[in-house]
């Protein structure tokens, strides 16, 4: 899972009590694929001293002495981990050190798939090439939120993790906060009522707001180290026929690609199952249309 606004938010709190006006000592890159940018070179940002964290959408912005700016995106896989100076870059999994006077930030990225990403740039202009334009909800009005819902006719699902729409959401959080408004992940934006969409602006509020505050009480005053889109105390992400805590109904799932959506039938979707594109193929017209459907063919199996 990549680390959404809720996740990105703790870290920088960690951070800041970490590394803010500190001097970065020196830059230890582990794999040479990690760094995308070449002008300035990375070693440019040593010696220099950190005076702002910030997010920029799901990356993590470290403002620098001479105008500089360290770009870090950590996509699915990447973590920081917080260690005592000098700590080694783990042979498999670490990407790049960063060693300050008081200890050493490590970037790790499990899996095959490099994906995290160092950039280093000059200016607040060059900054904003990496600025994705998506709208910060909790400095949005309900009115912008909805000319930015609006604009496009697509999904809620695809909507709120479009990072051109909407800054920091991602699949584990719109599938939480899709269920607390009571929405279907795959209701059109332009199909939606006033109504509806101040419940969904007050969801996606609400929601996010609650789990910064989760997180940054799990944290206390350590360093995060269990970023996961797995969360025990999560509604219905990850919890595939697990119990809705609302209704008790087994929540369901849309498999497509890398990303599975989560969502209760009852509570968003009137009862309705929607159609798994890997499945709905193969089962065509026996595909069940409600979550009765479903049990009667749960149990119809038994019996065989």
């Amino acid at each position: 899972m990549m680390p959404e606004l809720p996740d990105v938010t703790v870290y920088i709190e960690a951070l800041s009590e970490r590394i803010l006006n500190q001097p970065i000592q020196r830059i230890r890159i582990g794999s040479p694929f990690i760094v995308r940018s070449f002008d300035p070179p990375i070693s440019t940002a040593e010696g220099k001293t950190v005076l702002a964290l910030r997010r920029l959408g799901k990356r993590i912005v470290f403002e620098l002495e001479g105008d500089l700016f360290l770009v870090v995106h950590l996509m699915i896989a990447g973590r920081f981990h917080w260690k005592s100076k000098g700590a080694k870059i783990a042979r498999k999994y670490g990407q790049a050190a960063f060693d300050f006077p008081n200890g050493t930030l490590l970037l790790t990225e499990a899996g095959t798939k490099k994906r995290a990403s160092i950039h280093l740039v000059r200016s607040e202009a060059a900054l904003r090439e990496h600025d994705l334009g998506g709208l910060e909800i909790f400095d949005a009005t309900l009115d912008q939120f909805r000319e930015r819902l609006t604009r496009e006719n697509h999904t809620l699902k695809r909507s709120l993790t479009d990072p051109h729409f909407f800054s920091g959401i991602g699949n584990a959080y719109s599938d939480e906060i899709l269920h607390r408004a009571g929405l279907s992940p795959i209701r059109m934006t332009q199909r939606m009522t006033d109504a509806e969409i101040e419940t969904l602006f007050k969801a996606v509020r609400d929601s996010l707001a609650e789990w910064v505050a989760r997180l940054r009480k799990e944290r206390g005053l350590g360093f995060p180290e269990k970023v996961t889109a797995f969360r025990p105390d999560m509604a219905v992400h990850g919890k595939y026929g697990k119990p809705c805590p609302m209704c008790g109904s087994p929540v369901q799932r849309i498999v497509h690609a890398e990303n599975e959506t989560n969502y209760c039938a009852k509570c968003q979707t009137g009862g309705k199952l929607l159609a798994d594109r890997s499945l709905s193929r193969l089962l065509k017209q026996d595909w069940p249309k409600s979550l009765e459907e479903l049990e009667e063919m749960k149990g119809l199996r038994r019996q065989v």
